[in-house]
């Protein structure tokens, strides 16, 4: 799936470590899915072919506002 199907739910944020798109975001797929962007974590060990990764709570509340949730 490329990024250009996907609909962007998060807006710029201005991170330390934010440019070229890499950021922390949430994304929706066609499907109604969420894909979550943002820094690997090693809080815990996930399942096999699962992977953690950690956003700002601000980042995820811009994304249920999005949504009208």
């Amino acid at each position: 799936m490329a990024r250009s199907e996907l609909t962007r739910l998060t807006g710029d944020f201005s991170g330390p470590d934010c440019d070229d798109d890499d950021c922390p975001n949430v994304y929706r797929t066609a499907g109604g899915s969420i894909i979550v962007q943002g820094p690997l974590s090693d809080a815990f060990r996930p399942p096999k072919g699962e992977g953690l990764v950690e956003i700002p709570e601000t980042v995820l509340r811009e994304a249920v506002r999005a949504l009208g949730w």
